[in-house]
């Protein structure tokens, strides 16, 4: 037996019992009956949507989550002009031109610094949200844009494509940090009817920064041969937005009651931002929360993997953020301008159409923010992966019919924009809010860590095997990526339960069957009753 257990708080005491009761008494009030009616909480109000909470959401999506999106796309059009300072660079140095196969090592490396900071700021993840706090970690953050920023800037100055290297590695631990923090920070600022909405804003400022690349990276705005090194120190300005604003908004108040036991600030918080003097009953269910993993105190990586309770937890948001990256949205795009050249777009008109579909990408990002809390993550998730699936098979007999077939070079176009919206409304999005809403407050941070990890190390596997995939395989890679999608698919609908409108306990209990342990509340099954002053409840898993 598994018992949960650790100094009491004074606001109550822990009664831990897992009887067969509690099944019982919970079939009597029917399927419906929620974990708070059962205890006899105060019924929580609907979340709305107030000042603090929506400025908040804007301030920290923009400052952080933009600069991933926008420095994943902001290479791509100076690229030319990029690698001739390269190469002008070595021969002002060494007095020849640099070898082609060397050229293509830096600049393959100045792509793939990205993703590996970006693995390496994930593994920062826990330590910092558990010293920091989440707001805290953010605004942190804000040194591995601001630094990077002003190498890009002097890097021509200087005549260094070294340093071009390394601010992209130090901009990558931005990203890495900031693709995880931000879900965690806004999953507890949001009441949990809003929770899903406000956890794809996270991605909708990723599309907004990937199509800001893309805008500005037009050669007549700043992508050509003078202006390339302002496009780069872009990065910096949300860095400094948010830096100056983020202080003046509360820090999760999850973690000031469950981390930091400060119940006075939590309340404090929770006020603001539900525009209301009456918190009590979400207190309550932080409490409860708090009193259900007593004894797991701040979990580390391993001890999340050893975590029986957790197991399927895990698993699922591993696979989820390995299937987001592994599904062929880079190769996507790899392919897009041949694809819009093959259909007649002329080479200079290519960059137009590639912000076309950047567009595409944030108005379906947009529609998953209205539609996820009506349709579900589980929907969305299985919706956009086989969406996926189908356009990338559809794509591969495209391609190898367009030279054959007059009109096939249209029917890719329509299969990339096809892809592109069913990764936007489930793969892009979804994971970051079901990867909050499945794990408590002392295994969310480790959580977050191990799925940043797999998402930032897939897309740095990507980015490494693609090239000799497409080179040996040619548009059949698209196969194997169609093959991801399906698998994770399935996967997903055989384990993943909806999580729309539930509380984090709730959540961990759909999981306790599959998980092959009890997590139960109460005193023998019977209900509980508690006031704004107290609060006695239990839980106690068992392992069988």
């Amino acid at each position: 037996m598994i018992f949960c257990g650790r100094e009491e708080k004074p606001w109550g005491r822990s009664l831990l019992h897992l009887e067969p009761r509690h099944s019982k008494v919970a079939a009597e009030k029917g399927p419906n009956t929620t974990m708070a009616e059962e205890l006899g909480k105060p019924k929580a109000r609907r979340g709305r949507l107030t000042v603090v909470l929506v400025l908040a959401t804007l301030i920290s999506a923009f400052g952080s989550s933009f600069q991933y999106g926008y420095n994943v796309a902001v290479v791509n059009s100076p690229s030319t002009f990029m690698q001739q300072f390269y190469n002008t660079t070595y021969l002002e140095r060494y007095g020849r031109p640099m070898e082609k196969n060397l050229l293509t090592l830096l600049w393959s490396l100045s792509v793939s610094m990205y993703p590996l900071g970006g693995f390496f700021g994930s593994l920062m993840v826990a330590p910092l949200v558990n010293k920091l706090g989440r707001k805290g970690t953010l605004l942190f953050n804000n040194i591995f844009s601001i630094i990077p920023a002003v190498m890009f800037g002097v890097s021509e100055i200087s005549k260094s494509y070294e340093i071009i290297i390394v601010a992209r590695f130090i901009v990558g631990i931005c990203a890495g940090l900031s693709s995880n923090v931000v879900p965690m920070y806004l999953g507890e600022l949001a009441p949990k009817n809003l929770r899903g909405a406000l956890g794809i804003i996270p991605q909708l400022f990723i599309t907004i920064g990937i199509l800001s690349a893309q805008v500005l990276g037009i050669r007549n705005i700043l992508g050509n041969s003078t202006d390339w090194t302002l496009l780069l120190a872009i990065t910096g300005i949300p860095a400094v937005v948010e830096l100056l604003l983020l202080p003046f908004f509360p820090e999760s108040p999850r973690y000031m009651l469950i981390q930091r036991g400060d119940e006075k600030t939590a309340k404090k918080a929770l006020q603001r931002l539900r525009g209301q003097e009456d918190v009590d009953a979400e207190l309550s269910e932080m409490r409860l929360e708090d009193q259900s993993e007593k004894a797991e105190s701040h979990l580390s990586v391993l001890g999340l993997l050893s975590q029986r309770s957790l197991r399927w937890q895990l698993v699922s948001v591993i696979v989820m953020n390995m299937g987001q990256q592994l599904s062929g949205v880079n190769a996507i795009y790899y392919y897009a301008d041949s694809i819009y050249s093959n259909a007649g777009v002329k080479q200079n008109d290519i960059q137009y159409v590639t912000v076309g579909t950047g567009a595409v990408n944030v108005f379906m990002t947009i529609a998953a923010v209205f539609i996820v809390e009506a349709l579900g993550r589980r929907l969305l998730l299985l919706c956009g992966f086989g969406i996926c699936c189908l356009a990338c098979v559809l794509l591969t007999v495209a391609l190898n019919l367009q030279e054959s077939v007059t009109w096939m070079p249209y029917i890719s176009i329509i299969c990339v924009i096809i892809y592109i919206i069913g990764h936007a409304i489930g793969p892009s999005s979804i994971p970051y809010v079901v990867t909050t809403e499945m794990f408590r407050q002392s295994a969310r941070p480790a959580a977050f860590m191990v799925a940043g990890s797999a998402h930032w190390l897939s897309n740095f596997t990507v980015g490494l095997v693609f090239p000799f995939l497409e080179s040996g395989l040619g548009s059949y890679s698209f196969i194997i990526f169609s093959f991801i999608c399906l698998v994770t698919l399935i996967y997903i609908w055989l384990v993943v339960p909806e999580t729309k409108n539930t509380t984090f306990l709730e959540i961990c209990q759909m999981f306790a069957k599959r998980n092959k342990v009890v997590i139960q509340l109460g005193d023998g099954g019977l209900p509980l009753k508690e006031s704004k002053e107290s609060l006695e409840e239990a839980v106690k898993v068992t392992a069988f």
